[in-house]
């Protein structure tokens, strides 16, 4: 299987897990490809913090494959609203592809404080990537700020118009600015936000895909607490259901674990993330209970993303057996937030 969104820590959160643990993890649950995401301690916007990345990443590779497991580890980066700052990631990924896969816009504040949160200044990062005919794929955390509010539940602090309203924004910009590259919505949580994607499919005007995690496939905002939060929160069952039966009907394009995980401190401190690899493993059974074929499992979890990446296709086969492993993958976190 191949994993599109992963946080993979490291650095200044060793704590929390290094690559090699992760990466290890996500073998063991039968993924042997990792797209990691940029936000990092320090976050990866440079030449430097990218080159050292993956540096890191390869490292790593080569230590697991020491021990028999043959991974492979891809490198987002992140993006700033500075014109200077996009040509380098854009340089960048235009000579380290498939080793850098793509680009992240986080369009909220977020774990790594990296949010672009001015519309103006959103709607610029798709005109300047334009203007230098970048074709890759631009990954979107969308939930627009303007609609927090201080509602004691993390849920609905971050309701559901914050993230229709921002894919809204995102599907806008993209369009008046002719983007050829691929906009991809990331964890998509809502489904105000799937039918608005939808639609943009079908209106051709834009090249975009979404993805969607186990943890806003499998549990409603009822579920909430402390070892459960993340961002974008979980959603009401209305949401929940209609992510799942998308992911049946195929009108999602994969599943995405945004593995995140934390100390047990963190946690109980109110901090946002989990780990996500026994999510995966919880999903599948779940989909294969509700009669979903082989070959639309290894559509969301493998083909779909290597296609629209144009990397190879994962190795290693969807598990036919996921109890053992979803037990193994829980006890190698501080907290399984899937109890």
């Amino acid at each position: 299987m191949i994993d599109p969104h992963v946080h993979l820590r490291d650095w200044n959160e060793k704590e929390k897990e290094t690559l090699v643990h992760g990466m290890e993890s996500g073998y063991l649950s039968g993924i042997d490809t990792f797209f990691d995401m940029p936000n990092t301690n320090p976050p990866i916007t440079n030449r430097e913090n990218a080159l050292k990345r993956i540096e890191d990443g390869i490292k790593a590779e080569e230590e697991l494959r020491k021990r028999g497991m043959d991974v492979h580890y891809h490198l987002y980066l992140g993006l700033t609203p500075d014109r200077d700052q996009i040509r380098e990631m854009v340089s960048l990924y235009t000579s380290l592809f498939p080793r850098i896969i793509g680009l992240k816009l986080f369009a909220s504040h977020s774990t790594g404080n990296m949010g672009i949160i001015d519309e103006k200044e959103e709607n610029n990062v798709f005109q300047v990537l334009s203007s230098l005919d970048y074709k890759g794929v631009v990954a979107v955390h969308s939930e627009k700020t303007s609609f927090f509010t201080t509602n004691a539940s993390h849920a609905l602090s971050r309701p559901s118009i914050s993230e229709i309203e921002s894919v809204r924004d995102m599907i806008e910009f993209a369009t008046n600015a002719g983007f050829k590259g691929r906009l991809h919505i990331a964890h998509i949580s809502t489904k105000g936000a799937l039918e608005l994607v939808n639609r943009a499919k079908k209106e051709g005007k834009i090249n975009i895909t979404s993805g969607v995690t186990p943890h806003h496939a499998l549990f409603n905002l009822e579920s909430e607490n402390k070892y459960l939060k993340m961002n974008p929160p979980l959603r009401e069952e209305e949401d929940r259901a209609f992510i799942f039966s998308s992911l049946l009907s195929g009108d999602i394009d994969w599943i995405e674990s945004d593995h995140a995980p934390h100390t047990l401190s963190d946690k109980e401190n109110g901090k946002c993330g989990i780990p996500g690899f026994k999510g995966t493993l919880l999903l599948i059974d779940k989909l294969r209970e509700s009669g979903i074929s082989e070959e639309r499992l290894e559509n969301l979890l493998n083909t779909n993303i290597a296609s629209t990446f144009g990397i190879e296709k994962s190795k290693l086969s969807i598990p036919e057996n996921t109890k053992e492993r979803e037990e193994i993958i829980g006890n190698r976190y501080p907290f399984d937030p899937y109890q």
